[in-house]
């Protein structure tokens, strides 16, 4: 199992990114995809999680309270991709940031690193002016 964070870079405040995971090695569909960041001098923490989805229901998301409103995660099944939408960037979201998937259903109170069971490596995203 592979999974390759993409999509870091620099940005000035206000701007956007979009970081991409691509996962190989295991059916997707039955996984729930996590993106963590860790800050210089900072612990890692949870940013957003997104859920498997079924044909009636559409997927659960959740979102650490300092992204809502600005990140929107989703996923693509069929290119085994899972996407974070990051708008109006600030310095504070300076992380390298990581995506990691599990075959439990997580949600921001019970997603942990530790309790994934595969995890990529890290894309840096810099916001600076």
């Amino acid at each position: 199992v592979q999974l390759q964070a993409s999509g870091g870079g620099l940005v000035q405040p206000g701007g956007s990114l979009r970081l991409s995971c691509v996962i190989s090695g295991l059916d997707l569909e039955y996984y729930a995809i996590g993106w963590f960041r860790q800050a210089p001098g900072k612990e890692r923490e949870g940013v957003s999680c997104i859920n498997r989805s079924n044909r009636n229901t559409p997927a659960y998301t959740d979102y650490a309270d300092s992204v809502k409103g600005r990140f929107a995660i989703s996923r693509d099944n069929v290119k085994k991709t899972v996407y974070l939408q990051m708008n109006s960037l600030e310095p504070e979201d300076t992380a390298v940031y990581y995506c990691a998937v599990t075959r439990w259903g997580i949600t921001m109170a019970t997603m942990t690193w530790g309790g994934m069971n595969y995890w990529g490596r890290g894309t840096l995203v810099t916001v600076s002016s």
